[in-house]
């Protein structure tokens, strides 16, 4: 309680999350790069048979992108609708600048990637590549950085990170699926109906919610659409309690399931994603590969095109008025946010393979610029936010 009487809110899993100076970024930068190292040592063998061993009809690398996934997807839908009802989308001009920002990001990646590879119609089905953000590997190199970055940027790209995840996840839909299931998405239309009757009648027990978001994750996988848009589309129904002084109450739905989630989200489904699909063996990756236009389209999309496109785009927003800078962040700080935004990785790699299906000599390609555009991205961020943040230190009095 405070000095006048009233309760404060309960502080958000995500802010304190954001806050921390490790915590689960660390594990997960950890995973990775112990995945990396398996994928090309004497295990990678043993590493990939797991990987594609079956279980209940899916195989493990498929239980942990389409079903524990879906987990990480509801927290972070459900940290949204929190932080838009009582945080930093709280506003509409705070509430824009990530979609103007995200729709740049998408938008000069792509354009990057067509213009290297305009005259091959099979290369150009991979535009959609460089338009991916990996939230959780930045969010990972943000971790490292600490308290040198402000807790606004960190929801910034959060935010950022999601919507152009919802973008890439709706590219996926739209272009990439096979074998769309009007019956299992009429069926998951009508769950979602379901769940929005609930939420508007007034129903707070969490137990409809999760049996009818199962089913939900079910039908969607069903559909042919990829199965973590199921874990969104619950966040939005589940209900936030709001109270005069107290604008999320602790006994709120949303607020009881979302730190449920939190540690089993950050510390375990987030790190084992990282170990499942970062294993990429370098083995197949020629270096002259590495002039092609496939891979230069792709580190040029990742790298020059993510920065370009969401610094541009949000300095331009800001300028207009039609957004506000973060709070307590400079300019320089918001492009070094920017330039980590190229850190596509493992969604990249995902729509890469789907892109081409059938061609892994491209795929392999896929890899070598992703890669490339990845690691260049989270040097060059972690060094401008760091940078940023001495010269923004005040001066020692003599």
């Amino acid at each position: 309680m405070t000095e006048t009487g009233i309760r404060r809110p309960p502080p958000s899993a995500l802010r304190e999350l954001l806050r921390s100076e490790s915590g689960s970024g660390l594990i997960l930068i950890g995973a990775a790069a112990l995945a990396l190292l398996a994928a090309n040592s004497p295990l990678a063998a043993t590493y990939f048979e797991l990987l594609e061993s079956y279980v209940g009809g899916l195989s493990i690398l498929h239980w942990i992108n389409d079903a524990l996934m879906a987990l990480f997807f509801l927290l972070v839908g459900l940290e949204i609708k929190r932080e838009m009802v009582d945080g930093e989308l709280s506003s509409w001009p705070r509430r824009i600048l990530p979609g103007i920002a995200a729709a740049g990001g998408m938008i000069v990646p792509a354009a990057i990637y067509v213009g290297f590879n305009w005259g091959s119609p099979v290369e150009l089905r991979g535009w959609a590549i460089a338009t991916a953000t990996d939230i959780a590997f930045a969010l990972g190199v943000l971790a490292l950085l600490g308290s040198r970055v402000p807790v606004s940027l960190k929801v910034f790209l959060t935010a950022l990170a999601i919507i152009d995840d919802l973008g890439a996840v709706a590219i996926i839909a739209l272009l990439y699926s096979a074998d769309l299931s009007m019956l299992w998405l009429g069926l998951a239309a009508a769950l979602l109906l379901a769940l929005v009757v609930m939420n508007r009648s007034g129903v707070t027990h969490l137990g409809p919610y999760v049996f009818l978001g199962v089913l939900l994750w079910y039908v969607v996988l069903r559909s042919g659409v990829h199965a973590t848009l199921a874990g969104v589309a619950l966040a939005l129904t589940i209900p936030i309690r709001r109270s005069p002084g107290r604008p999320d109450d602790e006994a709120s739905p949303l607020h009881r399931l979302e730190h449920a989630l939190q540690p089993w989200v950050g510390y375990l489904i987030v790190p084992l994603f990282g170990f499942a699909n970062a294993g990429v063996s370098l083995s197949g990756l020629a270096i002259s590969g590495a002039t092609a236009n496939v891979p230069l389209g792709i580190a040029a999309g990742l790298f020059l095109g993510k920065q370009l496109g969401i610094f541009s785009f949000s300095w331009l927003a800001i300028r207009l008025g039609f957004a506000d800078r973060p709070r307590d962040a400079s300019l320089a700080q918001l492009y070094g946010v920017c330039v980590l935004c190229g850190i596509g990785f493992t969604m990249s790699l995902f729509i890469g393979l789907l892109a081409f299906p059938q061609a892994p000599a491209l795929q392999n390609l896929v890899k070598l610029g992703v890669l490339a555009g990845s690691l260049l991205s989270a040097l060059l961020g972690a060094m401008i936010l760091s940078l940023s943040h001495r010269e923004a230190q005040p001066t020692p009095s003599r």
